[in-house]
């Protein structure tokens, strides 16, 4: 890109009708700062074309080039985030300071979901650890009210499709995001057996992040570093099929590098009938607003706002969640 802008300012530089002639004499790369590829670009631009160099970035990366049209009133609409964590587990704030930053915003609730124990890379909560949470989030509430924060957990899925924590404690949770964290390359029979149990399972509310891709790279507690991370491979049909029968949404996560599902999965979950969890996967207050990115994609795919299950108040989203 920086060739490009490079090649943009030596052009603007130009006197008045010497790019014309640059172009019809083709000395444009004559001129230093411009080369074949940009050349070729300015040539394509200044005929009224859409570079080809463009086009095939625009195609490459189109997942993550946002839109506008609707984006905003289809936010508007949205009441809460059921996919969030603290300094409880691999988030970097406290409680407290995720749950303002939220009501900035105006949300009116947020679903605390901080890690399950198996993922100990990410800090995650033992039983005792989420009961002293509970309690913790209790106080929180009554100083907060009327914004509420939601008890959860973002719930790691095991091999066998099981949950990662006990079903006591599952069940006095608000929200439950049951999500695939580990043996994301298995092959897709093992894959979606293991996801079909997990969303079966009449804890799980959520789907979270369905195929587990990162698109580039990301910082990790401790100065960890993970690299980019292709998507998993199962079968989605059968999958989100399976989420329109049990009742559970499908997450729409708006992490910008994960932006999960992929447009095209996301469009199969709207054709098969799934409700939507727009969340945003915040890790510190400032990601809270990343929701934006979750709603350009419903939008682009058609998705309906009243299939999303955080465009219902409190009450209606925990009447969903108890049955």
């Amino acid at each position: 890109m920086a060739a490009f802008r490079t090649a943009a300012a030596v052009v603007d530089a130009l006197p008045e009708g010497e790019l014309d002639r640059r172009i019809r004499t083709r000395t444009l790369t004559d001129l230093r700062g411009i080369g074949p590829k940009t050349g070729a670009a300015i040539v394509q631009a200044h005929a009224g074309e859409v570079p080809e160099y463009l086009a095939r970035l625009e195609e490459a990366y189109s997942e993550l080039v946002p839109l506008a049209d609707d984006v905003a009133e289809f936010r508007s609409a949205l009441r809460g985030d059921l996919h969030t964590h603290s300094d409880w587990s691999d988030g970097g704030s406290p409680i407290r300071e995720m749950a303002e930053a939220a009501i900035a915003l105006g949300h009116e609730y947020m679903a605390l979901t901080d890690h399950s124990p198996r993922l100990t890379v990410a800090n995650g909560l033992t039983a005792e650890r989420l009961e002293r949470q509970l309690d913790v989030v209790a106080e929180l509430n009554e100083e907060l009210s009327p914004f509420r924060i939601l008890t959860g957990i973002e719930c790691d899925i095991h091999l066998d499709g099981s949950l990662d924590q006990t079903d006591e404690l599952l069940g006095r949770l608000d929200v439950v995001v049951a999500s695939v964290h580990s043996d994301l390359r298995a092959e897709s029979a093992a894959m979606t057996a293991r996801m079909l149990a997990a969303v079966a399972n009449p804890h799980t509310d959520v789907l979270g992040h369905c195929t587990g891709r990162l698109l580039i790279p990301r910082e990790q507690r401790e100065g960890r570093r993970q690299r980019p991370r292709p998507e998993s491979a199962f079968d989605a049909e059968a999958v989100f099929s399976a989420c329109v029968e049990h009742g559970t949404a499908v997450e729409i996560n708006s992490r910008p590098e994960r932006l999960d599902p992929p447009l095209r999965l996301l469009s199969l979950a709207v054709e098969l009938g799934c409700s939507f969890s727009i969340d945003t996967d915040a890790h510190a207050p400032g990601q809270l607003d990343w929701q934006d990115n979750g709603c350009e994609r419903a939008v682009e795919t058609g998705v309906d706002v009243d299939r999303v299950v955080n465009t219902w108040t409190a009450d209606e989203l925990l009447d969903w969640t108890a049955g």
